[in-house]
Order: C-alpha cells, then sequence, then structure tokens
C-alpha cells in the first residue's frame, strides 16, 4: 500500500526562511502565527494526514461513493469518522475569520495544512476544500445576515458546502445555463433545474449542505448577463438554525468517473428549491468567479499534491526494486542486482518530478501569503500589487502545476514498471485522481486562454511589469556573488524569454487573435517555468547563506543540488515553448476541419 510523508521540513523552510512570515508578526492574522505555533499546527496536520488520512485513500479508491434508494449517499468506510475528526479539531476554520468562530490564522498555513489533507486523501480533501470555497463567496458577496447565518456552521464543518455551475449541455459557456430562479413575494426565489459533475454534492457527513447555485431569474437578460447566484441548502433551515425538512434538493445520481471515487460527484436536482439571493440580481458571476478564484488555487494545489506523494512512493520502490547493473559497475556488490535507482533515467524521472515539487511548493505558498497580504496590509501599494499577482498567477498556477503535475505522477508509476500498471501498488491511483485537476474549475486550456486574453492586460499589464521589476531588483541585489551566479543567470534569461513571448503576443495576438489562442497553453507554461525559477533563486539564495554561516544541514546542500537540477534539465523548456509560441496559428489552423 502506499505511504505519505508530510513534507514538513520543506515547509517549514518555506515559511520561516524564504517567506518570512515573522516578518508580518504586526498584521491580523499574522499575530498569533509565531514560529512555535506555526511548528506545532504542522507536526499536528501532518500527524492526521499520515495516520488517519493515507489509510483511507485506497479505501475511498476501492469502495467509491453510493447513492442509496432514498437519494441518500454513503462515503466510503472511514470518511465519516475521519471528517468527525478534522472537524473536532477545528482544521476547517484555521484561515477563518475570528468574527464567525474561526481561528483567524493566515491562510498560507492552511494551505500548507491543506497540502497534506490532498496529498494524503485528495478525495477526502475536496469535501473541506468546497467548504472553504462556499464560505468564501459567502463572505465576499453575502449580506451581514447572510454571514452570520452560514458561516459559524460553515466553519465548524457542522454545514459543508459546495458550488453548483455546471448543466449537461453548458460547460465554460455559462451564458446558456437553463436553471431558473423565480421570485416569491417573501423574498425569496424558488430553484428549478439540474446541474452536474457537483463534487460533495451529497455526502451524510454534516447536518446541512449549503449549494451555491447559479440561475436565471426567470425574464432575466439572455447570456452571462442575466446569471444570478443563490444560497440553496439541501434541507430548509429555521430562523433558529434548526435543520428541518428537505428543500427540494436531491441527488439525481453519482457520477461514474475515472478517478476520485471518494468523492460523490453528483448530478444535482433543484425541484422548486427555496434559495436567497447573494449580492445583485443578474450579477452573479461576480461573486462565483471569488470562489472560483478560491477553487482554481486549491486545484493547483491538487496538481503538486499528487506529484508530490507519488514521487515519495516511486523513491522508496527505486530504492528497494533490484535489478540490472549500474552502467558504471555493480554497486550493491554482494547482491544479485543493484536497486534501480542507480539508472540515470529512473534517476531523470525522479529528480523532474522533485525539482518541480520543491519549486511548485514556494511558488504557490508565495502567491498564499500575496492573498493573505491583499487582505490585511495597512500599506495600500502593497495591497495593490498582491491583487495583481493574484489576477496574473491564478490561471498559471491552476494551468501549469495540474499539466506537470500529471506528468509527474505518470512518471512515477513509469518508474514502477510494470507494477505501475497493476492496481495493488496504488500508482494508478495516483495517476487517476491527478488527470481531473487539469480538467475541472476551469480546462487548462481556458486558464491559458484567461491569462493570455485578459489576465496579461489587466490594469495596462501592471502585474507582468510589477513582477519582472521585483525580478530585477532581486538579481541586482545578488550581483557578485558567484555561489548563486548560476540562479540568477537562469532566473534573468528566464524572465527574458517569458518578455520576448509576451511582446510577441501582443504584436500579433491583435491582428489574428488565433495566435494568440495557439500560442496561449506554451504562454502559460512559460511563465510556470519562469516563476519557478525565481522560487528557486530565492531558494537557493537561502540555503547557501545557511551553508555559508556553518550549517551542516544536509536538508541545504540537497537543496542546491536539486536547484541545479532544475537549471540545467527543466528550464531549458522554456526554450522550446517560446519557438512554439513564436510559429503562431499558421502550423495549428492549416488543416481544414474536415480533414480531421
Amino acid at each position: 500500500m502506499p505511504t505519505y510523508k508530510a513534507p514538513t521540513r520543506d515547509q517549514k523552510f518555506l515559511l520561516h526562511e524564504v517567506l518570512e512570515l515573522s516578518r508580518f508578526a504586526e498584521l491580523k492574522s499574522f499575530q498569533d502565527a509565531d514560529p512555535e505555533m506555526i511548528d506545532a499546527i504542522l507536526e499536528e496536520s501532518a500527524k492526521f494526514a499520515e495516520e488517519v488520512l493515507t489509510p483511507l485513500n485506497r479505501v475511498g479508491d476501492e469502495h467509491g461513493c453510493v447513492r442509496n434508494a432514498d437519494g441518500s449517499v454513503t462515503t466510503p468506510p472511514g470518511f465519516h469518522e475521519a471528517f468527525d475528526q478534522l472537524r473536532q479539531n477545528g482544521w476547517m476554520g484555521l484561515s477563518a475569520d475570528t468574527k464567525y468562530g474561526g481561528q483567524g490564522l493566515p491562510g498560507v498555513l492552511g494551505l500548507a495544512c491543506g497540502e497534506m489533507t490532498s496529498s494524503a486523501n485528495m478525495a477526502f480533501g475536496m469535501y473541506p476544500g468546497l467548504t472553504g470555497g462556499a464560505s468564501k463567496a459567502i463572505s465576499i458577496g453575502g449580506s451581514d445576515a447572510q454571514k452570520d447565518f452560514y458561516l459559524p456552521k460553515m466553519y465548524t464543518g457542522e454545514w459543508t458546502g459546495t458550488m453548483n455551475l455546471t448543466e449537461s449541455h453548458c460547460g465554460t459557456d455559462l451564458g446558456l445555463l437553463k436553471t431558473k430562479a423565480v421570485p416569491q413575494a417573501d423574498g425569496t426565489y424558488k430553484i428549478t433545474g439540474e446541474k452536474i459533475f457537483i463534487s460533495a454534492g451529497e455526502h451524510g457527513m454534516s447536518d446541512n449542505i449549503i449549494h451555491l447555485v447559479l440561475a436565471r431569474i426567470e425574464d432575466g437578460p439572455e447570456g452571462v448577463k442575466g446569471i444570478s447566484l443563490f444560497i440553496v441548502p439541501k434541507n430548509k433551515v429555521d430562523k433558529d438554525g434548526t435543520v428541518g425538512d428537505n428543500n427540494g434538493v436531491s441527488c439525481g445520481s453519482i457520477e461514474e468517473k475515472m478517478g476520485i471515487h471518494g468523492n460523490s460527484t453528483c448530478v444535482m436536482v433543484f425541484d422548486d428549491a427555496v434559495g436567497e439571493l447573494i449580492g445583485e440580481a443578474h450579477k452573479g458571476l461576480k461573486v462565483m468567479f471569488v470562489m472560483m478564484n478560491e477553487a482554481r488555487l486549491g486545484v493547483g494545489m491538487q496538481g503538486l499534491c499528487q506529484s508530490e506523494v507519488s514521487y515519495q512512493n516511486a523513491a522508496i520502490y527505486a530504492n528497494d526494486r533490484i535489478q540490472g547493473r549500474s552502467l558504471t559497475g555493480a554497486k550493491n556488490e554482494n547482491g544479485p542486482a543493484d536497486p534501480i535507482i542507480v539508472h540515470p533515467d529512473v534517476r531523470r524521472m525522479l529528480m523532474d518530478s522533485r525539482a518541480f515539487n520543491e519549486g511548485a511548493r514556494a511558488f504557490i505558498y508565495w502567491l498564499a501569503l500575496q492573498e493573505d497580504l491583499e487582505k490585511v496590509s495597512p500599506d495600500e501599494k502593497v495591497r495593490e500589487r498582491a491583487d495583481d499577482y493574484l489576477g496574473l498567477m491564478t490561471p498559471v498556477i491552476k494551468g501549469y502545476i495540474t499539466d506537470i503535475g500529471f506528468n509527474n505522477c505518470v512518471n512515477a508509476q513509469q518508474v514502477y514498471g510494470g507494477h505501475g500498471f497493476i492496481e495493488e501498488w496504488g500508482m494508478s491511483q495516483f495517476v487517476r485522481d491527478a488527470r481531473i485537476a487539469q480538467i475541472y474549475e476551469g480546462a487548462n486550456g481556458i486558464q491559458a486562454l484567461d491569462l493570455v486574453g485578459r489576465k496579461l492586460a489587466r490594469k495596462g499589464g501592471r502585474a507582468l511589469m510589477s513582477i519582472s521589476a521585483e525580478i530585477d531588483a532581486f538579481v541586482k541585489e545578488n550581483e557578485g556573488n558567484e555561489d548563486l551566479k548560476p540562479f540568477m543567470d537562469g532566473l534573468l534569461s528566464a524572465k527574458n524569454k517569458l518578455q520576448a513571448g509576451t511582446m510577441w503576443l501582443m504584436q500579433n495576438g491583435m491582428s489574428n487573435p488565433d495566435n494568440a489562442g495557439a500560442g496561449s497553453v506554451d504562454y502559460m507554461h512559460m511563465m510556470g517555468i519562469a516563476m519557478l525559477s525565481y522560487m528557486w533563486a530565492r531558494m537557493a539564495k537561502v540555503a547557501q547563506a545557511a551553508i555559508d554561516a556553518g550549517n551542516d544541514d544536509p536538508f541545504y546542500a540537497d537543496k542546491l543540488i536539486t536547484g541545479k537540477y532544475f537549471l540545467a534539465r527543466i528550464l531549458p523548456n522554456i526554450d522550446a515553448h517560446l519557438a512554439k509560441v513564436q510559429t503562431g496559428a499558421e502550423p495549428v489552423m492549416a488543416l481544414a476541419a474536415d480533414r480531421f
């Protein structure tokens, strides 16, 4: 059975030494997050992930969720008990607003704990994850009364949440949705329609499920301009919070899926369900995108998580599996063969994963810190910059990290050879679970189009100019440090190539939008590689300083070795992506549609 060991040493390195959270000790949400508390929380989260959630990962895959005759859903054995433990230990409200019963700790710390949950058991982690996204949408778009009523229960996990967007005839094009909302005399709405692909739509692990549903108010405008967002509880709730009878909400069926079997992905049916409007009528997408952006960061994290856990197991296997001899002579002279870790191609696959995982973790944590600063920094310029970075980088986190994360799961499976194809070894589950992350919450091709078509030009391209200036300043600050020169040279080269790709798209995308479309995914990967180059340069600086100060912890030497692998073997991919961006649309669009 696969194992998982939470990477707390690397997490502490990032939070304390690279991001230096102690710098923000005077800010709200950081005041109680001293290093000792952070470490204690990480260790407790690791224990829960390793001891409770990891053993249930395969259970969830094998048993899946079952829809019962009455429309209820039974989750896999052990999930309900694990969810109760998650709730009782306060993990759901770790970073939530204290006004509504949360603990008010930094979001980046909550994200680190979420990484462990998702690595240990991705399907299970989606239940609290969807609840967090739904509560955030209510916290930003809801009225004071809605916040007071729903958030305390959701932050404790007594009630969970979902997002209901997709319908069978429309996915990304939400303007086509048919779910309708009919106004009632008491100010509520009757919601009728059917939604598909609803993660955690029905499960029975909480007292109620708060569905956020996109619908069109009767006689409202056509297209996306007529979409509104509603809170629709599974069961009716009295004013005092008492949960009553069913609210016309049911699970029509459970989707048969390739992976994440432990999560109940439902077809949800709303039959004159009573709902209440969030925000303004016909402007539901504005609030829903709050939840979508939250979800996209979480999905990007899922790409890292499956890459991490598959890497860990492949590395163990490569050290244990005896097969063949090293090309440079026997390394296990007293045995019949050498462990396969001696073979360069096995090491290539493992190092590709490791170098990506450590860089991606730094990238995601860095962006999560920006989200914290956007909320609590007293400096308007800091908040503005953080908001710019969040807008620009969210599609990159979602698209690039899930693309490469999936590839790494496939490579980890490859390390096992034939055993990787056998369910008994568990590697197939990582591949199957990781695959969805490239698809849901906006397929990666859509993320790339959003990046190129909207996010780059947002506010006159201010975000990209800001991160470019930050990188230039960082490189200049470290001029003359010969130990860091490879990292600074690599970072500067990546930034310059990203700028070249940006200029090409600006010059050629307007005249022919297909040029932007054809190069968008490659450009998204270019930005991902450039940002990982920045993260590796920052990590290398900290690691080298520790070594120079006499710290003999091998962690720092390993960090530099892994970073140099990134420079040598992963960073050059940016050249291929730039070349493909600059070919434009002609090779992509030349073949007639009827010749496919």
